[in-house]
């Protein structure tokens, strides 16, 4: 062959530096996403696989083979794409878990509230007003409460610290006069046995619940009989009272009607809380709302709750627990607790009126 025929093909030229290094960052960053998506894969094997007995076994096989892709396949794409795969198959498992409506509940989430309206006048029923002995020792007792939205005047946040003081719990009042307090907790729905798990709340591990209450039952609780627990009352300037309780009451009766999961990020009790107002309505989102120990903070900020002395002296004066002892199951609870706080207007002793609790046993 005439070597003057032969075609000559240009040497490649390596790639530069740039290049390379652009290579390099979508291999960590797609290792590193990959990372993260094996531990969820992992975690959601170990909390919520369906065979209790094997939770921990199905989470170790299941890393134990990504671990088994990563050191024996390549090249890198190759590798990625088992793992992928892999949390693929997880995800498309855990999302077509469902909750349900009837397990073996805890006696204190077992009857879930709902409401009827007519006019002006809404029926609650299940109305939680469990008498304590003790944190685990209680007789329940649900009452019928009938409240006029024309009598509702008023909105408090109760907010419950139990040790850390990044992480709370907000409760909901809403003030109808004479005709008493209304108390909405949004909590996990446990069965017998189960205890409430932060890295569990990120998974399908609890159901939803929406506890209706009186003070006396969840507040009371929470500061006269739990250990360690510090609560906080705040009045809250809310314009959209009103629109929020029926908001409220639109969830219970849905939830009484289909369950729903509890998430720790995306439906935890704070931000349902946001999202009981019309997308308009809503409040810009905060990290204050996900690291909620900070919420009356932010509140203070944009003015929802007193400003007439500095954030620090309002959180002290606001503190309730030695007010509930005193307290205790007193008739006018509501109205002892919040005598002389900041932003509380005079409230008449709670007596016994047509629309106060009926009971249903």
């Amino acid at each position: 062959m005439n070597p003057s025929l032969t075609t000559i093909r240009p040497e490649k030229k390596p790639r530069g530096i740039w290049w390379r290094m652009f290579v390099l960052l979508c291999s960590v960053l797609t290792g590193l996403v990959l990372l993260a998506g094996t531990l969820w894969a992992f975690g959601a094997l170990w909390f919520d696989f369906p065979q209790a007995g094997r939770l921990p076994v199905a989470a170790c096989v299941f890393g134990l083979v990504i671990l088994m892709v990563v050191i024996l396949v390549r090249p890198f794409w190759r590798t990625a794409s088992g793992v992928a795969l892999g949390i693929a198959g997880v995800m498309a498992w855990w999302f077509s878990l469902q909750p349900r409506q009837y397990r073996d509940w805890k006696p204190e989430v077992a009857l879930l509230p709902y409401a009827t309206t007519e006019g002006e006048v809404v029926t609650l029923h299940n109305v939680r007003n469990a008498d304590y002995q003790s944190e685990d020792d209680f007789t329940l007792r649900y009452d019928l409460r009938r409240l006029d939205l024309r009598n509702l005047r008023g909105l408090d946040i109760f907010i419950t610290y139990w040790g850390s003081p990044y992480m709370a719990h907000p409760i909901l009042s809403y003030d109808f006069g004479n005709d008493g307090h209304v108390c909405f907790s949004i909590e996990t729905r446990p069965e017998r046995g189960e205890t409430y798990s932060a890295l569990g709340g990120l998974y399908r591990q609890f159901e939803l619940a929406y506890v209706v209450a009186d003070e006396r039952d969840v507040i009371r609780l929470r500061t006269n009989f739990r250990k360690g627990e510090e609560v906080y009352l705040y009045r809250l300037e809310a314009p959209f009272i009103k629109e929020s309780f029926l908001e409220y009451i639109r969830t219970i009766n849905n939830l009484h009607e289909t369950p729903r999961w509890y998430n720790a990020i995306t439906d935890n009790c704070t931000s349902a809380i946001r999202h009981q107002r019309a997308a308009s309505e809503r409040p810009p989102w905060d990290w204050r709302m996900l690291v909620n120990g900070f919420a009356d903070e932010l509140l203070y900020e944009r003015g929802t709750i007193d400003r007439s002395m500095p954030f620090p002296a309002l959180k002290q004066r606001s503190h309730i627990n030695e007010r509930a002892h005193a307290a205790n199951d007193a008739a006018d609870f509501s109205a002892r607790i919040r005598e002389g706080l900041p932003g509380m207007s005079p409230i008449p002793k709670e007596g016994r009126s047509p629309n106060r609790p009926a009971h249903e046993e």
